[in-house]
């Protein structure tokens, strides 16, 4: 096999040419027609860099500059202080057209006669976008079979972690989904200044392959979703509770475990669950837990490790000492809830609650503070916070669609991805003046009656990627995230196949899902920590050793072997 120099640059069209990466590749089929499906359970691996036909990057020129400068994406920049809003976008097009786009929804979903939507349509040029709502606990399931049914309308949006759900998700795109190449690529500027400012990276993510071994086939199949970096998720604290206890906010994982103890009682516990956020505390990291050894020139899963067995020794000693609330394996139990009543120390959760819990407390609807665990490491390792920018999604729109409908959604897309101090994004972020948002004292957006139900809550139109991405919001908590995410840039570790997107084999996929439950059966008390090895085994005679190949192959072809 021919692979190309250590970190040798990518060429023009440039994708991975050595057998074995990509579906078809993979499975030995020949080159496909571009009219042609393509069937396969092999995986695939795809570059999102080096293309020579993503739209030509413009930069659009912020209308207000923040208050506090970052280093984004990982570090972005924030405002203190809401700006007076200024309109990105005067030249409105015209539009016509009547369009369904099917997204996730949690909660109630709302009403479709609510002004804001009527508004937002009047704003963007006239265009109707229809929001068809799934049910966010299931929708990656459930996607499935709207895409293969052709039963979402004229879009769907998908985030990346729902991928997961569909035998081969490559596939599926280069299948089913309009191929938006000849429409974007090049200079997109005068009818789509947004769009074309988004981060090139952005637009790569959105490239798939009839065939990954074949350039040629290569084009864009989506609206990308915003690009961004940083910590997304965390361990949360009550600190006032902490501070009640005399207890010290915990700086290594030691320390956790013995605060852990000191808080526990058989009333309140120190946790609800703990599992998908730590691996990181014992140096585990990589992309689905694999990542190359230098040493012996060979790709290692996280689980043939020592440390990995450390891991499973923490969990174990979570329950095995009660500091884990006994309910937990069912996984109905409502960790944020319970950390605001005061039963529960620690939650793993989206770093956005942190904000959220805050205002509540702001707001006389809460009690106490939250804030997240600082970087930690177990056995005086030096802490390590995995981050990779990217993109959150994709909007993907029907192959039945013609090319003029599509410029048409487009449109929307370029309107809805003006940033934080346009009129645009304060219409789409918080709705109409008076009737989903006022401005308080401060002059600082707060939303009232329907709101909140209409507007904030649900995903509808801000899933459509945005230009920038900045910290909002009340300014005490856009402070104390700005320093946060300044405090943690020097353990920052960018992962292997950095823009690289890999599917696993349909076998390595099923073998991970097996893998995480028996992990969880340890972690519970329900299989003994000696299975471990019975466990590692089982993973790589169903489908890791293939996977293990997989990402080799991939690894090589972008790396080489130093």
């Amino acid at each position: 096999m021919t692979n190309p120099s250590d970190r040798a640059p990518f060429k023009r069209r440039s994708l991975f040419k050595a057998a074995g990466l990509g579906a078809a590749g993979a499975a030995g089929l020949p080159v496909i027609a571009a009219c042609s499906d393509i069937k396969s359970n092999s995986g695939s691996t795809q570059d999102s860099k080096g293309f020579d036909f993503l739209p030509t990057h413009e930069d659009w020129p912020l209308p207000v500059q923040p208050d506090l400068v970052g280093e984004p994406p990982h570090h972005p920049s924030a405002f203190t202080s809401y700006p007076t809003p200024v309109q990105a976008i005067t030249d409105l097009p015209s539009g016509k057209g009547t369009y369904e786009i099917t997204i996730p929804c949690w909660g109630t979903p709302p009403a479709q006669d609510d002004p804001y939507f009527a508004k937002c349509a009047e704003a963007w040029g006239g265009t109707t976008v229809k929001i068809r709502q799934g049910d966010g606990m299931t929708y990656g399931d459930t996607a499935v079979q709207w895409v293969k049914a052709n039963e979402y309308g004229d879009g769907i949006q998908l985030f990346n972690y729902m991928t997961g759900s569909f035998a081969n998700f490559q596939e599926t795109v280069v299948n089913s989904f309009y191929d938006l190449t000849e429409i974007v690529q090049g200079d997109i500027a005068e009818r789509w200044p947004l769009l074309a400012a988004l981060p090139t990276d952005s637009w790569g993510q959105a490239v798939w392959s009839k065939d990954p071994s074949d350039p040629e086939t290569a084009g864009i199949y989506a609206i990308p979703m915003t690009y961004s970096g940083g910590q997304g998720n965390g361990i949360l604290a009550r600190t006032d509770l902490l501070e009640a206890e005399g207890l010290a906010m915990p700086t290594t994982v030691e320390e956790l475990l013995e605060v852990s103890r000191a808080w526990t009682t058989d009333s309140r516990w120190a946790f609800v669950g703990l599992d998908w956020f730590i691996g990181q505390w014992f140096g585990l990291g990589g992309v689905d837990g694999w990542n190359w050894d230098p040493d012996q020139k060979k790709m290692i899963n996280n689980i043939e490790k020592p440390e990995f067995t450390e891991l499973m020794e923490f969990r174990r000693t979570l329950w095995d000492e009660g500091l884990i609330h006994p309910d937990a394996p069912t996984g109905t139990l409502d960790a944020a809830a319970m950390q605001e009543a005061g039963q529960v120390m620690f939650t793993q959760d989206n770093l956005v609650r942190w904000n959220d819990y805050n205002l509540k407390v702001k707001n006389g609807q809460a009690e106490g503070a939250v804030a997240p665990l600082p970087p930690l490491a177990a056995k005086g390792r030096t802490p390590m916070v995995p981050l990779s920018a990217g993109i959150g999604g994709w909007t993907f729109l029907n192959k039945d669609l013609s090319k003029e409908q599509v410029e048409e959604i487009l449109d929307v897309a370029n309107w809805c991805a003006a940033p934080y101090g346009t009129t645009e994004y304060q219409l789409l972020q918080y709705g109409v003046e008076g009737e989903h948002f006022e401005l308080d004292a401060a002059g600082n957006p707060t939303y009232i009656g329907a709101g909140p139900e209409v507007v904030q809550g649900p995903v509808n139109f801000k899933a459509f990627a945005q230009v920038d991405t900045f910290l909002t919001g009340d300014p005490d908590m856009v402070a104390a995230r700005f320093e946060y995410n300044a405090s943690i840039q020097q353990y920052v570790v960018e992962p292997p196949f950095q823009g690289i997107r890999i599917e696993a084999p349909a076998a390595a996929k099923a073998a991970g899902t097996t893998l995480w439950d028996q992990q969880s059966d340890i972690a519970y008390g329900r299989a003994e920590l000696s299975s471990i090895p019975e466990m590692v085994e089982t993973y790589f005679k169903n489908g890791g050793e293939e996977a293990r190949k997989h990402y080799t192959d991939a690894y090589l072809a972008v790396y080489g072997d130093e």
